[in-house]
């Protein structure tokens, strides 16, 4: 399930999320994600924050794409947060993020991994997107911008 709308759901959003730092900003997502997954908050946190150690996931342009694999998840797991100030990311153009798209993927599935981050970096990579989703003012708003942008255009 690499499609976006697959991994995403209405209570995977998160408008105005307050975080002082980028650590805090993970810790945010990974318990928004315990809750949906069942997995520990704090596997999930060790998990993104031994990624980040790798190279940090802010991809610029104030978007970060934080990820991890977990051998106790079936199917990919997407959280989109708009943070109410942006935090330091240590992002690759230096700038702060505000924009967080959180993937987790089930241990076994590097292809499926891939493929969505990705999808994701192709659709986080638009200047028309990513203003679309700073304007966002619910959780419901922001869910649908990011679901609009896979519908097929019409040529």
């Amino acid at each position: 399930m690499s499609e976006i709308k697959g991994m995403l759901a209405p209570d995977h959003v998160m408008v105005d999320l307050h975080a002082n730092c980028k650590r805090e900003a993970l810790t945010l997502l990974s318990q928004k994600a315990s809750k949906l997954t069942g997995i520990a908050a704090e596997t999930i946190l060790d998990t993104l924050i031994a990624r980040e150690k790798l190279g940090s996931t802010g991809v610029g342009g104030g978007v970060a794409i934080p990820h991890g694999k977990f051998a106790d998840l079936d199917d990919m797991v997407g959280i989109v947060a708009k943070l109410a100030r942006p935090v330091d990311f240590d992002a690759v153009d230096d700038q702060p993020v505000d924009l967080l798209f959180m993937l987790l993927a089930p241990e076994s599935a590097n292809a499926m991994h891939l493929k969505s981050l990705s999808k994701v970096a192709r659709l986080m990579r638009s200047d028309e997107v990513r203003a679309a989703m700073r304007g966002a003012s619910s959780d419901d708003a922001l869910f649908a911008i990011v679901i609009e942008q896979e519908k097929p255009r019409a040529a």
